[in-house]
């Protein structure tokens, strides 16, 4: 799949601060009035911080029914530090290598990481949902800046993630007494589609079934250290 080239990756720290805030003014918080998502894809970037090398992994699914659609994977080396608030500068050229790989453009992209709640409102979901022009949608497994209610114990329960006033995300149940997931808008997608579109990919489990896959497929590279010999056939 293409992506755009908005800037190089050779840069500072402060050039990369300086690179969220530009970029921060094109985001697109809105629906674009697509019809409903039929294929989901998730990317999980995974790496050890001692490590030079990361490893990138996405699943496509199709829903309904969660069928398996294409998955692909790379291992790389990093080119930008391991600093919080940045980590979209570190994972996003892997993830881009992975993107390339794929056949299937999905509708939807679910990243493993914030979107705009994040300190400056610009976390990995938003910056590679401009790379790749898509609807995409931060998902997390804990708060990175923020505050929040806990929602109720039933599935679906859904209550804001708020942030210096501003609602930045939403604390999710995605399944009964489970811990709460948090959500929020990458790219091209309104956070009220962006919860729907997550509790539509769950099922009996906390995470959503794209990033499960994903997630699975992330280790299975770590634990072998190369990038996977076939695409499509890997969880079947």
């Amino acid at each position: 799949m293409e992506y755009r080239t908005l800037h190089g990756w050779d840069v500072t720290p402060q050039e990369a601060i300086r690179i969220q805030q530009d970029l921060r003014a094109q985001l697109v918080a809105r629906d674009d009035g697509r019809p409903a998502f039929h294929t989901i894809a998730a990317m999980d970037v995974s790496y050890d911080r001692r490590s030079p090398w990361l490893f990138a992994a996405i699943a496509v699914m199709r829903l309904p029914g969660f069928q398996l659609v294409e998955t692909a994977g790379v291992r790389t080396r990093a080119q930008f530090p391991y600093v919080p608030g940045l980590l979209s500068f570190r994972e996003s050229p892997a993830g881009l290598e992975v993107w390339e790989k794929l056949r299937t453009r999905p509708d939807c992209l679910i990243c493993d990481g914030h979107g705009y709640a994040h300190p400056r409102r610009f976390g990995f979901a938003c910056h590679f949902g401009l790379l790749v022009n898509l609807p995409t949608i931060g998902f997390a497994k804990s708060v990175l800046v923020g505050n929040f209610e806990c929602p109720g114990q039933t599935r679906g329960s859904v209550t804001d993630l708020v942030d210096a006033g501003e609602i930045i995300g939403a604390a999710v149940r995605t399944r009964e007494g489970a811990v709460p997931v948090f959500v929020s808008v990458g790219y091209r997608i309104s956070l009220a589609t962006a919860v729907q579109t997550i509790l539509a990919c769950t099922s009996g489990y906390r995470i959503p079934e794209p990033v499960r896959r994903a997630h699975a497929l992330v280790n299975r590279l770590r634990e072998s250290g190369t990038e996977p010999p076939i695409r499509g056939s890997l969880f079947e």
